[in-house]
């Protein structure tokens, strides 16, 4: 029998939910109990399900918090801190893979691979001649964050031709031009990426004048959150031609997106899925599991709510 229990806040996927099991006993977090659950320690959610007073005050024996995901926006830290629960999250391990993917989906929406390979399955090769896309290189790329993620995305783009200037809430030690406001990085870049933090202060921070800005020409990037995207707006742009396009891993409110985007041919979407690969799933089930291991031997580990504190 596993020796330790864990408490599970919410959805976790099965392979997390596999390696936990192999090693703990796993306890469902039922919301509607109105009474204190007392004898859990280590708790385990994810970036979506997140964590707060309402799940502190359930659990007055809480001292960690094992989150999957690189965002903390959905965790209370600063309720976490002061009840002296430590928080463990995965920073480092999906970066690389996000930062991959916001490229291929440049690529996807100004080279138009979805409707190349569209053009080829309806028997169109042949009887008709397939629209010329965009070239990739030379072109402007202005990042919003630049974290682990768009650090990423800023050396990836670099190294395949692309100009790189980035926003930030303060300059960067990169090699790349910062830029003050986001109105004015989209008015200067062909190419839009969101690479920062969710949560209420980056809330609608591209909104109509945003996209505007950005221009008929225009392509924006989403592998932040879907909170940050005026997802009404968005959809006015797309459909009115007042951007050229979009590729977009996360909505508003996922995974039931707004049926509008399933209509249009010029946005490429993907189920929250850019850190979804092998290798990365490996490393942040480890992760987790190093985690929750260190704070039962007594082993130093990166303490989220401490560190922002």
């Amino acid at each position: 029998m596993a020796e330790h229990r864990l408490l599970v806040l919410g959805y976790i996927p099965p392979d997390l939910r596999d390696a936990l099991a192999a090693r703990f006993a796993l306890v469902e977090f039922d919301r509607s109990r109105t009474t204190p659950w007392p004898g859990f320690e280590i708790a385990v959610t994810t970036g979506i399900v997140g964590a707060g007073a309402g799940e502190f005050d359930a659990c007055p024996d809480l001292r960690l918090v094992v989150s999957q995901g690189i965002g903390l926006e959905t965790i209370d830290l600063a309720a976490a801190r002061r009840r002296g629960i430590a928080v463990a999250h995965t920073p480092d391990e999906i970066a690389a893979d996000v930062g991959d993917a916001a490229i291929a989906m440049i690529y996807a929406v100004l080279r138009g691979t979805l409707r190349a390979d569209a053009f080829v399955r309806q028997g169109r090769w042949g009887r008709e001649r397939i629209a010329a896309s965009r070239r990739v290189a030379g072109r402007t790329i202005g990042i919003v964050g630049l974290g682990r993620i768009g650090r990423h995305v800023a050396d990836r783009a670099q190294a395949i031709g692309m100009q790189v200037l980035y926003h930030a809430r303060s300059r960067k030690d990169a090699p790349y031009d910062h830029v003050a406001d986001v109105v004015t990085l989209a008015a200067r870049s062909d190419v839009l990426v969101l690479a920062c933090p969710g949560g209420e202060e980056t809330r609608h921070l591209v909104d109509a004048t945003v996209l505007d800005a950005l221009g008929p020409d225009g392509v924006l990037v989403n592998v932040a959150r879907g909170s940050v995207v005026d997802e009404e707006a968005l959809l006015d742009a797309l459909e009115s031609g007042r951007i050229h396009g979009a590729a977009l891993d996360v909505f508003a409110t996922e995974p039931a997106i707004d049926p509008r985007f399933l209509a249009l041919d010029n946005v490429v979407l993907s189920p929250h899925s850019a850190s979804i690969t092998r290798e990365t799933r490996a490393a942040i089930i480890a992760r987790m599991i190093g985690d929750i291991d260190a704070y039962l031997t007594g082993r130093p580990f990166f303490d989220a709510a401490r560190a922002q504190g």
